[in-house]
């Protein structure tokens, strides 16, 4: 192989896993792997500098300085907590640390099931946000913190130094909706809220954060400068008076049984919460008590965290059904016998793919143990073979599809299953209602309902199929399949307006794997119009902010494939827009190879609206200030990101100073 092959290998390679890292949450290879194609790469192209390119991993900023986030060492080691499982154990515990300390009282607290972070507060102002990490070292996730609405980024006591710990978390509620947006743009299925919050702390994208509107509580105050405290529990009504979400509820207990059934009622309300616990911690209230008990190797002796077991129910599996999705990838669906867990009736459990089902050998009138994956999600852990009925065979997801008949595909190299045919009605119902949906084309009034009837009567069979629905007016009024007159007339209107939306809705529309709101924006921001995005290269589209090598693939085979092309032409002759409307805007390019960074709150404009101007004459806004940044756009209360940039040397601008740069 030529060196200019190896170089153009290795950096396809790196951009693959720099995917899987970053976007996906989901590394295939070891740090120390990835770091020895890294320096492959950068030694051959020091060596042969005539093939170096400004779009190498080795010349990005995200290519390996945020791969590894700043290193930050702890004050306080972050240690783990001794873990027990009995009613035993507890009161062992107790009547040991009673043994020791004169009357010693616990507060008993929820564990969150999340992420340690250690927050770092100078004068009162929030400066630093840290990972566990190894206990030793953390990394800076600071940048990030700064999106998450329930920590105070500054606070009413001006303490010189204050640390205190918490845990992020992400609530049920909001799982489920990031869920149901991967589900809608083909995208990976987060298994727990644990995971998906820990996987966000750690986005390069801040705007991914925000989105996600993450939660934090503090459950340990570590170091106060000019402030002192006795208690344990004194700290917690402290950092709750400073604005801070604290542990919720903790109780304060002086017997084994008082502390023991402070975790039985925790435990009762788990299902309740609204987010996912995994136990009970039991802490020693006195602060100087605990100075006193000190710590073993490993834990501290002056508290232990109970793990309660997830809840699990034996059920059986009544039937496998499979279901097809928005992108034609089958679904294998348990119906289970209905049984109540975690105070929900569960009647069915994912299945997810052939590899799965084979793995745990499950099978139609199997008996089953099933619990709540991140107390959310059923999820089928193991089928129970002694219990097996004789008539019970091995499950195949079935080669043609069970709503249209066509024939089913096994992906190359993944592990799902799809239908073959673009135009099976259950991708199409999916399609059409993504299309039509508010994230995408906002069609108003054209919901699942209106969907569903119009393609029962055979009016809408594909998206094209929408924009001729005026030919039918007349019939729709006369039936009366999606209301009277005046329905009609406001859905007709509706489609019409929907002509005139810029692109981005329409990339969105189109459903491409991979490709969501903020990917269609870009796409629209850099491609003149449809016809032009078609005929992108992967160079081109690799260029892009945030398009790697997973998604890249995906929109060449969309815009080349026969369904793409025929769908565009009909779209045309409908008279929908194809023309970027946001590159039209971009033709003061002023901005251009430019980078702002925008800090602190702005006398008049909103941070989103200045970033919303800069991208407007062509420049390109980063979360974080490196030495690639041109300006950095502050107000008041600036913080961290000034002085980095005041350090460097870099411009500063005021928002008069932006407005007058775009006169």
């Amino acid at each position: 192989m030529s060196i200019k092959k190896r170089i153009d290998e290795l950096r396809k390679i790196i951009e693959y896993h720099n995917d899987k890292y970053y976007n996906q949450d989901n590394p295939e290879i070891t740090d120390y792997e990835y770091d020895k194609l890294y320096v492959e790469l950068r030694n051959l192209e020091n060596s042969h500098p005539e093939y170096k390119i400004l779009s190498s991993p080795t010349q990005k900023v995200g290519g390996t300085v945020k791969r590894e986030l700043r290193k930050v060492r702890h004050d306080i080691p972050v240690v783990s907590l001794q873990d027990v499982f009995s009613k035993e154990e507890v009161y062992s515990f107790v009547e040991k640390i009673t043994s020791e300390v004169t009357y010693p009282k616990f507060v008993v607290e929820k564990k969150i099931d999340g992420l340690t972070v250690v927050l770092r507060y100078y004068n009162g102002e929030l400066k630093e946000a840290i990972t566990r990490g190894d206990g030793s070292i953390g990394e800076s996730v600071f940048e990030n913190i700064l999106q998450v609405e329930s920590i105070p980024k500054h606070i009413p006591s001006k303490l010189n130094y204050l640390e205190i710990r918490g845990e992020i978390y992400m609530t049920n509620e909001n799982f489920i909706k990031v869920n149901e947006k991967q589900e809608e743009i083909g995208g990976k299925i987060f298994k727990n809220p644990r995971n998906l919050a820990a996987g966000t702390i750690r986005q390069l994208d801040t705007s991914i954060v925000k989105d996600r509107n993450l939660n934090i509580f503090i459950f340990n105050l570590e170091i106060s400068e000019g402030k002192k405290f006795e208690t344990h529990s004194e700290t917690l009504e402290w950092l709750s008076n400073q604005g801070f979400d604290v542990s919720p509820n903790f109780k304060i207990c002086e017997t084994a049984d008082e502390v023991w059934n402070a975790i039985l009622d925790i435990e009762e309300s788990r299902w309740d919460l609204g987010y996912s616990i995994d136990g009970a911690v039991v802490k020693v209230d006195n602060l100087n008590d605990r100075i006193s008990l000190g710590m073993t190797s490993k834990v501290p002796k002056w508290t232990v965290a109970f793990k309660y077991p997830p809840e699990q129910k034996e059920t059986v599996i009544e039937n496998i059904i499979v279901q097809v999705s928005r992108t034609g990838r089958l679904n294998p669906l348990a119906l289970l016998r209905p049984v109540i867990l975690a105070n929900t009736t569960i009647s069915k459990a994912t299945l997810h793919n052939q590899d799965f089902i084979d793995s745990k050998d499950i099978r139609i009138g199997d008996t089953v143990i099933i619990q709540k994956a991140g107390d959310i999600i059923p999820e089928i852990i193991r089928s129970i073979p002694e219990k097996r009925p004789d008539w019970a065979k091995k499950y195949i997801i079935p080669d043609v599809c069970p709503v249209c008949n066509s024939k089913t595909i096994r992906e190359p190299d993944g592990v799902d299953t799809r239908c073959s045919n673009p135009d099976c009605e259950a991708q199409s119902f999916r399609k059409i209602g993504y299309f039509v949906s508010k994230d995408a084309m906002n069609i108003v009034g054209f919901g699942q309902n209106t969907v569903e009837a119009l393609m029962k009567d055979g009016y809408i069979k594909k998206i094209s199929d929408i924009y001729i629905l005026e030919n039918y007016k007349d019939e729709l009024i006369e039936k009366g399949i999606i209301g009277k007159e005046k329905s009609v007339n406001n859905l007709l209107n509706a489609i019409e307006l929907s002509k005139d939306n810029d692109i981005d809705r329409l990339i969105t529309g189109l459903g491409i794997r991979n490709v969501g709101k903020q990917s269609a924006k870009i796409l629209a921001g850099n491609f003149k119009s449809m016809d032009e995005l078609a005929g992108a290269t992967y160079e081109q589209l690799i260029e892009l902010e945030d398009f790697g090598p997973t998604t890249v693939p995906d929109i060449l085979e969309f815009f080349n494939s026969n369904a793409y092309i025929e769908l565009i032409k009909k779209l045309k002759e409908a008279g929908v827009n194809i023309i970027s409307k946001t590159v039209q805007k971009n033709i003061d390019n002023r901005f251009l190879g430019k980078t702002f960074v925008i800090t602190g709150t702005l006398p008049t404009m909103k941070r989103d609206e200045a970033a919303e101007i800069i991208q407007s004459f062509g420049g390109k806004v980063s979360g974080s200030v490196s030495k690639r940044t041109s300006f950095v756009l502050a107000g008041e209360e600036a913080g961290s990101k000034l002085t980095k940039a005041q350090q460097l040397g870099i411009s500063i601008i005021t928002e008069e100073n932006l407005k007058d740069m775009i006169k």
